[in-house]
């Protein structure tokens, strides 16, 4: 994978190919310079005909990315893939103009497109807060780490409820 020989930190899930998080800076000279977010990727089994599923793990204020799920609102990604892109241009095309240049007009996030058109200073002022609070590169491990937990529990609570329908068959 072309990613994994790049300048990105590439951790995979369970030594899967095709489930990885990567370390991605935001870009310099913008509101997001100096952040780090650990940046979740799932590759389909299309894949490179069908586009992959990204998210950001930590907190990011952006009009076209959801504050709670990371889910990233871009045409690229969504609708107009093509097998010719690849991981690299992701991370170093679409995501950083992604930042440079948001599309207020169809947002994931209402607050952050309101104030980013309202009050474009007062945008930049949280974007800023948000990287000092949840992007700095101990916070984005920690995103990773608390994830990693979720994981564990969830794969926990499906054994739960396997055993017990086991014992409601017999």
């Amino acid at each position: 994978m072309k990613m994994l020989m790049s300048d990105y930190k590439v951790s995979l899930v369970n030594d899967n190919m095709q489930e990885f998080y990567v370390m991605f800076s935001g870009p310099e000279e913008t509101a997001f310079a100096g952040g780090v977010w650990k940046i979740h990727v799932e590759l389909p089994d299309q894949y490179p005909y069908k586009s992959p599923s990204i998210g950001f793990m930590n907190k990011i204020f952006h009009p076209n990315i959801d504050e709670l799920s990371g889910s990233v609102c871009l045409d690229v990604i969504n609708q107009t893939w093509s097998p010719m892109f690849d991981m690299i241009n992701i991370f170093e095309s679409f995501l950083p103009q992604l930042l440079r240049y948001p599309n207020p007009s169809d947002p994931l996030n209402g607050e952050a497109a309101a104030l980013l058109m309202r009050e474009p200073k007062s945008y930049e002022a949280k974007v800023r807060e948000y990287v000092k609070r949840y992007a700095s590169k101990e916070a984005a491990e920690a995103a990773a780490a608390e994830e990693d937990e979720e994981d564990e529990e969830d794969a926990e609570m499906s054994s739960v409820g396997s055993i017990s329908d086991d014992e409601g068959n017999a």
